[in-house]
């Protein structure tokens, strides 16, 4: 079973995250976590919790074991680029190049699947509702019809009867 985790939009240059990812990519999760966590790199705590994340979906939605997961891969994938400007001597501009990137991971999972309890969706209660339904209200055409029926006509008026109470 594969268990994914992303990463996106990390204000680093995917070069920086290469070098990282391309020394804990053979590791077993447990360990690669280990070396990320002593590493001197600002990268290794980017690539840390993405890996953490890609280990409790394992966990916690496919209930697969910690101690049987796999890396399969560590993709490391450029973003989008904001580029900016810096002046520089006789009025004129030179490019800075601000580099983001993605980071994808795909874990194995190996071992037998635990069993998933799915929790039942919580009864809807009537509490605090009336229980009396709305009756449809009378609008101008059944006004009308009844009008007809005891033979009265309206604005028109051409015959009218009377009641007398």
């Amino acid at each position: 079973m594969e268990i994914r985790a992303y990463q996106k939009h990390i204000r680093t240059s995917p070069r920086k995250l290469r070098l990282v990812a391309d020394v804990v990519k053979t590791l077993p999760p447990d360990k690669a976590l280990t070396q990320l966590q002593f590493m001197n790199k600002r990268a290794a705590g980017v690539l840390a919790k993405v890996l953490k994340q890609a280990i409790s979906n394992a966990v916690t939605n496919s209930g697969l074991p910690k101690a049987g997961l796999q890396i399969r891969y560590i993709q490391i994938e450029t973003g989008p680029v904001m580029k900016r400007w810096r002046a520089v001597s006789r009025g004129r501009a030179r490019r800075i190049l601000k580099r983001t990137s993605h980071i994808k991971i795909l874990l194995e999972g190996e071992g037998e699947k635990k069993q998933m309890v799915a929790k039942k969706p919580a009864a809807k209660s009537n509490k605090g509702k009336s229980k009396v339904k709305n009756k449809p209200v009378a609008g101008r055409s059944s006004l009308v019809r009844s009008r007809k029926s005891q033979g009265i006509k309206t604005k028109s008026g051409k015959s009218k009867v009377e009641v007398k109470i």
